[in-house]
């Protein structure tokens, strides 16, 4: 016999590509009459939107499953869904080892979440997973989990890159990308209360936006046509892949002042046999190139990257080439992952897996040298003053707020502590609002200011 749960709440894990698809499955349930709640305690059914991406993320992953399943024991809930990544690779795995599930929803299946809140109970053996073709537009509804004065808009979904590590295309399928139209529509949409102050172009690479739909790249002509409309402040894009990156992109992000002078460009490694295990499609020196093209042009440009040590047949030699690299390259912004070594995709079966004791030494060496590195590259703002975007206000001191600069990403990048000294200036300074800040201290990856 059916029930009409009362309260339904979302648990969003993984990347912000997987936030806006829990977004999408909110919009959808409460555009279906549903009432939602960010009280997990309280809900009546539980959605968990899951992460399947490395072996960390899907450990955090069942253990938020088998946490929010007790309170089938001692609390409101009734049922439980699983939705998103893990479910789309492991749905038969998990169907056998977390009966506590009432059902699965792969990630092409983010419309049927109403049907299956609809069906329950339906005691663990429904399962909704088909190929992973869904792909949002600006008609699907959304409620927004971020801020209100940020909101991420993904542009294409899905990968054609095939890097031998990766296991996203099995769980995302195939690239493809949003009509240009249609992403100019939501921007349209998501301005019409309050504009949001940031927008944040994703996707899994963000360079090859367009070209599925119009046989080239158009990420150039998107950015543009954002730029144009003149409602949007901050735009950032991410998950640019260097082998893609071409002149017309750079010169949008220089010429725009509305694009942060921001560049987010994983390169994963620099010894040029491991790019070419990795599949990456690029070599050392065009990588090299890359990065000189992109300082010498856009003045002032903050580069993020993302690296991985342990590689299966990663020698030492070829670890101290990445090493030696990150010193010389001064990156200002830098994250390093520890080779996962996924099933379902090449590089599993790969020789000369290393140790995971190395891999450990290997990432703890590049972070602390990039630790020095960002020590030493916060002091160049030292005594400047600074457009902030204030994202928050601390909560045990009213005097205190967070806010970023341009350089900076939300979640993954440093933070501006901003001291506000006298009251008037405190009831004035509103977060998701802009506000100059003078520079007067720095810490290993964030600033401290004052309120000019």
């Amino acid at each position: 016999m059916n029930f009409s749960p009362q309260k339904i709440g979302f648990l969003s894990l993984g990347c912000p590509r997987n936030l806006v698809d829990t977004e999408v499955m909110l919009g959808f349930v409460k555009e279906a009459g549903f009432t939602l709640t960010d009280d997990i305690y309280k809900s009546e059914v539980v959605v968990i939107n899951t992460c399947g991406f490395i072996k960390e993320a899907k450990e955090e992953s069942i253990e938020a499953i088998l946490k929010v399943a007790e309170l089938k024991k001692e609390g409101n809930l009734k049922s439980l869904i699983v939705a998103g990544c893990l479910s789309q690779g492991y749905k038969e795995e998990l169907k056998k080892e977390l009966p506590e599930v009432d059902a699965f929803l792969g990630t092409g299946e983010l419309k049927s979440i109403v049907d299956i809140i609809k069906a329950l109970p339906i005691n663990g053996s429904n399962i909704k997973i088909k190929s992973s073709d869904f792909l949002y537009d600006h008609r699907s509804p959304r409620v927004l989990l971020t801020p209100e004065h940020y909101a991420y808009v993904k542009i294409s979904e899905g990968c054609r890159n095939n890097c031998s590590y990766c296991i996203i295309k099995n769980l995302r399928g195939n690239f493809r990308s949003r009509l240009l139209s249609s992403i100019l529509n939501e921007v349209k949409t998501l301005s019409k209360k309050k504009p949001p102050r940031e927008i944040i172009l994703i996707g899994q690479d963000t360079t090859l936006y367009g070209v599925d739909l119009y046989k080239k790249p158009r990420i150039y002509e998107l950015l543009n046509k954002i730029c144009s409309l003149s409602i949007i402040k901050w735009i950032r894009l991410l998950y640019t892949h260097p082998a893609h990156f071409d002149d017309s992109l750079i010169d949008v992000i220089r010429d725009k002042p509305s694009i942060c002078k921001y560049i987010d460009l994983p390169i994963q490694h620099i010894n040029d046999e491991i790019l070419k295990r990795m599949n990456r499609k690029i070599s050392k020196r065009d990588i090299i190139r890359l990065i000189e093209r992109l300082r010498k042009n856009i003045p002032n440009v903050a580069i993020r990257t993302s690296l991985i040590v342990g590689f299966p047949g990663e020698t030492e030699k070829e670890f101290r080439e990445l090493l030696d690299f990150v010193r010389q390259v001064e990156f200002e912004r830098l994250g390093v992952f520890i080779y996962s070594r996924e099933e379902k995709t090449p590089a599993f079966n790969f020789k000369c897996q290393v140790p995971e004791g190395i891999k450990r030494e290997r990432f703890d060496l590049i972070m602390k040298t990039q630790q020095e590195i960002a020590k030493q590259k916060n002091t160049k703002f030292l005594g400047r003053i600074l457009d902030i975007l204030i994202d928050e206000k601390d909560e045990n001191d009213t005097s205190l707020f967070i806010g970023r600069t341009e350089f900076d990403a939300p979640e993954v990048d440093g933070v501006v502590y901003v001291s506000v000294k006298r009251k008037a200036q405190s009831e004035k300074l509103k977060v998701g609002e802009f506000t100059k800040v003078k520079i007067i201290d720095t810490l290993e990856y964030d600033l401290v200011g004052i309120l000019v």
